[in-house]
């Protein structure tokens, strides 16, 4: 009998165990990379402005706050579809610290 045409394909290997330590440091690293790809010393803080254009365009009022929010929200959603990336998550918990740090500077 005459071999197919194509390639087996390769044996899966195991996955490496995840912690949840390990995911939120993936998630500040990411935050990191981000502020060192953007030449801000103060890491890339984007919201803010994006915020102002989206209420400007439809005469919304989301704070800093709500936008990362959403983008918590878009993360949790591609996490709920499709196979497994870790980066959903990873940047899902750089949004939610994004998020706390522009809570703090919004109180009093």
């Amino acid at each position: 009998m005459a071999k197919p045409p194509y390639a087996t394909p390769p044996a899966k290997q195991a996955a490496a165990p995840v912690n949840a330590a390990d995911i939120l440091r993936k998630g500040a690293q990411h935050i990191e990379d981000r502020a060192a790809s953007r030449d801000m010393p103060e890491g890339e803080r984007s919201m803010s402005r994006c915020v102002k254009a989206f209420n400007t365009m439809f005469g919304k009022d989301l704070t800093e706050v709500q936008g990362w929010q959403f983008m918590e929200l878009l993360k949790m959603s591609r996490s709920a579809a499709g196979v497994h990336n870790p980066d959903d998550f990873e940047d899902g918990t750089a949004y939610a610290a994004l998020a706390g740090e522009a809570a703090a500077r919004s109180q009093p």
